[in-house]
């Protein structure tokens, strides 16, 4: 879009006359961000320039053609059930754009760099978590995109062999054909144990990156246009394990039970603590070696190296997880030999 377009965007939402436009930094996804300020007041607000194909998940997914874009679809239903989400202020989806609401540039990882408390930002979101959870479990809406798609067997499988081609290949690996064997057989087995939880909505991506928070301490979720169903653990894994602010182990586990105490408390069920954080521990392994080999796809593929540096706190939660789940010693065994970071 061209600024003249993007202040004519501006105006149509919000009724002042625009002045300066900035294009924000992007992320691994598709779609542009532009900041356009008002001519005369300090008002401001986002354009959210959508992709050629945006109904398209960016994720692998199975999805199938939709006619509405997946943004504004689970924004819909967040918005129901209570979670906060930007403002919608132009539904301009027909000529490629939307116009939001400006929250700033603190992310939940920003306000952790300026010394905002660790516990209490945490908690925060953690709580809205189990309350969005305990509603989605209670209340499942077919009309929402996310109850449409799910990590199935498929995907997990997917996401494994996503890793062994550009988390091991990628990076000059070499495995042998046996161990290559026994990782595959080993991924499958997680992928069917994982595909075998209970499922609801998950947004896939609740990490640190996408909670805004705002000058009043208010959390508000972004980038949830890929959610699908999932176990109660993805949510949870993507913000404790999340590969851009790494937590140490005890307040992961503080995290952990807070969530277990208030999801029965927002109406969801009671749940065994021990099985629970195992399944925590699996599910590590599966989306950060995941991750690790994502980063690199995205370096590789789309000339985008600025993920690489996310690789080792990636595989650090993995040595961990794997050190947690003993019946995974063969894949950590040969994942050692391969990947330096699983070492020490």
């Amino acid at each position: 879009m061209t600024d003249d377009q993007l202040q004519a965007a501006y105006t149509s939402a919000t009724g002042r006359p625009a002045g300066a436009v900035t294009r924000l930094p992007g992320g691994a996804g598709n779609r542009i961000y532009w900041r356009v300020c008002a001519l005369d007041t300090p008002h401001s607000a986002i354009v959210m320039e959508l992709p050629a194909d945006p109904v398209k998940s960016e994720e692998a997914s199975k999805d199938h053609v939709h006619p509405e874009l997946p943004f504004l679809n689970v924004h819909r239903y967040l918005t129901r059930i209570g979670v906060r989400v930007p403002l919608i202020l132009l539904d301009a989806a027909k000529d490629g754009f939307l116009v939001i609401e400006d929250l700033a540039d603190r992310t939940l990882e920003k306000a952790l760099h300026e010394g905002q408390d660790r516990e209490k930002l945490y908690s925060q979101a953690i709580d809205a978590l189990a309350r969005l959870r305990a509603h989605a479990e209670k209340a499942p809406d077919p009309s929402c995109l996310a109850w449409t798609r799910a990590f199935d067997y498929d995907l997990y499988h997917w996401e494994f062999e996503h890793f062994i081609e550009y988390g091991l290949f990628g990076r000059g690996a070499k495995p042998t054909d046996a161990e290559l064997q026994v990782l595959r057989r080993e991924f499958a087995r997680i992928s069917l144990e994982l595909a075998a939880a209970p499922r609801s909505f998950t947004h896939r991506d609740y990490q640190s990156r996408n909670i805004m928070v705002t000058d009043a301490g208010e959390q508000v979720v972004i980038d949830f246009q890929d959610a699908l169903q999932g176990p109660r653990q993805y949510d949870l894994m993507a913000l404790l394990r999340d590969s851009y602010v790494e937590l140490d182990r005890p307040l992961i586990d503080r995290m952990l039970r807070r969530y277990l105490e208030i999801l029965p408390q927002e109406g969801g069920p009671s749940l065994p603590p021990e099985e629970f954080i195992g399944f925590f521990d699996l599910l590590t392994v599966q989306r950060k070696l995941k991750d690790a080999g994502r980063f690199v796809f995205i370096d590789q593929v789309k000339k985008n190296p600025s993920f690489l540096a996310h690789i080792p706190s990636s595989l650090r939660y993995v040595r961990d997880a794997l050190k947690r789940r003993p019946e995974l010693r063969e894949v950590q065994e040969i994942l050692i030999k391969h990947v330096p970071e699983l070492r020490g």
